[in-house]
C-alpha cells in the first residue's frame, strides 16, 4: 500500500464534494481580469488546501519528413495551492516532478538506449520545488535567458493589447454545453543555459524554443460556485521542444524536435489519480515532493534546461580556471 501524507488523507477523504447547483453560484464575467484570476486560480490550483494534478503520456521524435517515432513516456505530478489577496490578485505556490518512462510498462527509466546515437544515457528527472508567484490584472510575461531575450507573453494569440501596450489578464474561456473550456499556451525562445561550449554533447545550440499547450475542460457549475474551493479538470497537454539535454544529441547531426502528447487531470481523488509507479518512485527517491510547499514566498519556476545546467557538471574544462564552470 502506497504511503500518503496526512494532509492528503484529510483533504481528499470526502472533504471536497461535488457542488450542489446554485449553492453559491454566480456567473463569471470573463471580461473582468479579476474574475479571470479567480477562475484560473481555482482551476490550475485551488483555494484553502493543496491539490494534486498529474500528467502522463508519450513523447515522439520528429526528424525531417520522416514518420514520427515514439521514444519514451513522460509523466509526473504537481502539488499546488492558490490564495486570493485583498487586492484581488491570486498568489500561487507549488512543486512538481517530471519523469521519463517505458511506454509499455510505465516503469520510470533509469537508463535509455538512444536509437539515433547508439549511446545508453541516463534520463534527467525534473524536480521543481520553487513554483511561487503572484498573478495580477496584467497577463504574465515569463523572463528566461538573459536581458537580450524577449519575455514570453502567456496566451499571445488571444491576448488583448490595450492602446498603452498593457495586456489585461483576460483568458479565452469558451462554453460548450455544461462545460467551460480554456486554452493556455506559452511559446518560449531564449538563450540555452546548457551552452554548446560547456556541454557540446548535451547542447542543441545557442537558443532553445520549448512550448507547452493546455486545453482544459471543467464543469461550469463548479467553476461558478464560490463555495467550491477547487474545480476538477481534464486537460489535453502537448509539448514541443528541442532534444532534451540528457539525450546527448548535440553532436548527433540529427536535426529534429520532440513532440509530446499527454493527459493531465486534477480531482478530489488527489494522489489516487497519479499513476501508481510514478507515486511509488517519488516515495522512494524524492519523498519531499509528496508534501506541499510550506511558504508563500516569491519565487520563479526553474526550467528543465536551467536545472540541467545547475545540476550536471559541464563536459568541457575551461582553460582559464582549469576546472569545469
Amino acid at each position: 500500500m502506497t504511503w500518503v501524507p496526512d494532509y492528503v488523507r484529510q483533504a481528499f477523504s470526502g472533504g471536497r464534494q461535488a457542488p450542489s447547483v446554485g449553492t453559491a453560484r454566480a456567473a463569471l464575467n470573463f471580461a473582468d481580469p479579476y474574475d479571470n484570476l479567480y477562475a484560473f486560480g481555482k482551476l490550475w490550483a485551488g483555494y484553502d488546501a493543496p491539490v494534486v494534478g498529474a500528467f502522463h503520456g508519450l513523447m515522439f521524435a520528429m526528424v525531417g519528413n520522416q514518420r514520427l517515432q515514439p521514444l519514451f513516456g513522460y509523466c509526473g505530478f504537481g502539488i499546488f495551492e492558490a490564495r486570493r489577496e485583498a487586492n484581488g490578485n491570486v498568489r500561487l505556490r507549488g512543486k512538481e516532478v517530471g519523469y521519463f518512462s517505458d511506454p509499455r510498462t510505465g516503469d520510470i527509466l533509469e537508463s535509455w538506449d538512444n536509437p539515433f546515437t547508439g549511446e545508453t544515457v541516463k534520463p534527467f528527472n525534473f524536480l521543481n520545488d520553487r513554483i511561487r508567484g503572484e498573478l495580477g490584472a496584467d497577463m504574465p510575461r515569463f523572463e528566461f535567458g538573459d536581458g537580450a531575450d524577449t519575455p514570453t507573453l502567456m496566451n499571445e494569440a488571444t491576448a488583448t493589447v490595450n492602446p498603452d501596450g498593457s495586456v489585461p489578464f483576460i483568458l479565452p474561456w469558451e462554453t460548450c454545453g455544461d462545460r467551460t473550456l480554456l486554452s493556455w499556451d506559452y511559446t518560449h525562445r531564449y538563450r540555452n543555459p546548457v551552452t554548446p561550449a560547456q556541454w557540446p554533447m548535451a547542447s542543441t545550440g545557442e537558443f532553445i524554443n520549448p512550448s507547452e499547450h493546455f486545453t482544459f475542460s471543467v464543469d461550469t457549475a463548479a467553476l461558478e460556485d464560490r463555495s467550491v474551493a477547487s474545480v476538477d479538470y481534464h486537460c489535453g497537454f502537448s509539448r514541443l521542444s528541442p532534444w532534451w539535454p540528457w539525450m546527448r544529441m548535440g553532436q548527433s547531426g540529427v536535426d529534429g524536435v520532440l513532440f509530446g502528447r499527454m493527459h493531465s487531470h486534477k480531482s478530489a481523488r488527489g494522489f489516487a489519480d497519479v499513476p501508481a509507479k510514478v507515486l511509488a518512485y517519488t516515495e522512494k527517491h524524492y519523498p519531499d515532493f509528496l508534501e506541499p510547499p510550506g511558504d508563500w514566498d516569491d519565487g520563479f519556476p526553474i526550467g528543465t534546461w536551467e536545472a540541467y545546467a545547475r545540476d550536471v557538471a559541464p563536459e568541457v574544462i575551461t582553460p582559464v580556471t582549469g576546472r569545469s564552470s
